[in-house]
């Protein structure tokens, strides 16, 4: 990795402490440039004319995807978001009454939701696996549940979003594969920052956004979808002629690849955008970027930690490149006017984003911070020099 071309490529960073990438992340200027020029075409020649005339370009969004997340570009659906995608799937599994979705108490908040309007509304029984010590999923009481309950659904968010714990999905999946429950997993957070291979994890559907560690353009995100659950023919409750032909006046056909989960309309300046992002982050390689982030974060944690009254709250055998932490005795607005002062970009996690995880933790709130491969080991020195002056 070449840090100093990465910095030039990314603007953004040079007049500000950016830790915010697990939020929306700096793009680098290629993104931005794809877009704008997509823009230009398009004003030139009308929407229509654009996306047939760059067909091959828009299609590298399909092959970049796969490339990220070793499968295939029939594998890949485009959608607006993360959670976009994540319902989507969610929409595929035909539930019954009283079928049984099992997940964590780390799922994100807008998947617990979710669980619960399912629960509201067809009859599904929502579980929540249990805690070890240590923060990671109990995969002993996983599997006890698996092989009691036969859930339907297994869900699971590979890093919460208020946390920097990494779960055991490679484990969860093998479970789920053995027990046949489907497997969705939120990737929202793990895409871009560490290796994330479906083969692997052997998921059934993946979700993720374009924003954050991929650093692509907000309103963008995907959806992986396995071979076996096309086979089997799962798709959208809500699908349009993207997704289908209508073949006569009764009866629709499906399409054979993951485009049965695309919408018909969607901006191909974004996609081309986040096309750009995960090329960018693929030529440079996500295992380097996973073996630079690594001692940046630590050193951010063991920096934090070493500050009187800082609790730094991440747990688990894995950690990400999400920080979070808790100054006791501190007012939440203290602490911003520090951080805002400096020129320091972090995100609050609220209570209520984290009810589970954050009532066992005993806090309100915590500074979320996110480094990434722009970052530098100069820039954590100057963070955490920000925040031991911060006093009462």
């Amino acid at each position: 990795m070449d840090i100093n071309a990465i910095r030039n490529d990314t603007p953004g960073c040079s007049d500000k402490l950016f830790f915010n990438s697990a939020g929306s992340s700096l793009p680098p200027e290629s993104v931005v440039e794809k877009m704008v020029e997509y823009l230009q075409f398009e004003e030139e020649v009308g929407g229509y004319e654009a996306d047939r005339k760059r067909l091959n370009e828009i299609n590298t969004f399909y092959t970049e995807t796969a490339t990220l997340l070793n499968c295939k570009p029939s594998n890949i659906a485009f959608a607006y978001n993360a959670t976009d995608a994540y319902a989507r799937a969610l929409s595929s599994i035909p539930f019954k009454n009283g079928d049984y979705i099992l997940t964590t108490n780390d799922d994100y908040i807008s998947n617990q939701i979710a669980f619960l309007s399912l629960q509201k509304r067809f009859g599904a029984r929502l579980l929540r696996v249990d805690n070890s010590e240590n923060g990671d999923i109990d995969l002993a009481h996983f599997e006890e549940l698996v092989k009691k309950h036969r859930p339907v659904l297994v869900a699971v968010t590979h890093v919460p979003t208020n946390s920097g714990l990494v779960q055991k999905a490679e484990e969860v999946g093998e479970i789920c594969s053995r027990y046949d429950s489907w497997y969705l997993l939120d990737a929202c957070q793990s895409v871009g920052q560490m290796v994330v291979d479906v083969n692997e994890i052997r998921c059934d559907f993946l979700s993720a956004t374009g924003r954050k560690f991929l650093r692509g353009p907000r309103g963008t995100g995907f959806l992986y979808i396995s071979d076996k659950a096309l086979n089997q023919k799962l798709e959208p409750l809500y699908i349009d002629m993207r997704g289908a032909d209508w073949v006569n006046a009764d009866e629709y056909k499906l399409q054979m690849d993951a485009k049965r989960f695309e919408m018909w309309e969607f901006s191909y300046a974004s996609v081309v955008g986040l096309a750009e992002g995960i090329r960018y982050a693929n030529e440079i390689g996500i295992k380097n970027i996973h073996d630079y982030n690594q001692p940046l974060v630590k050193s951010l944690r063991e920096g934090l930690s070493a500050i009187e009254g800082i609790e730094v709250l991440d747990k688990g055998s894995s950690r990400s490149n999400i920080v979070t932490f808790h100054k006791k005795g501190f007012e939440l607005t203290d602490i911003e006017s520090v951080l805002k002062r400096e020129s320091v970009y972090y995100t609050i996690s609220k209570r209520a984003y984290a009810v589970i995880d954050f009532a066992k933790k005993n806090v309100d709130w915590a500074i979320r911070l996110s480094p990434h491969y722009f970052n530098t080991v100069e820039e954590i020195e100057k963070l955490i020099q920000v925040i031991a002056s911060i006093k009462n």
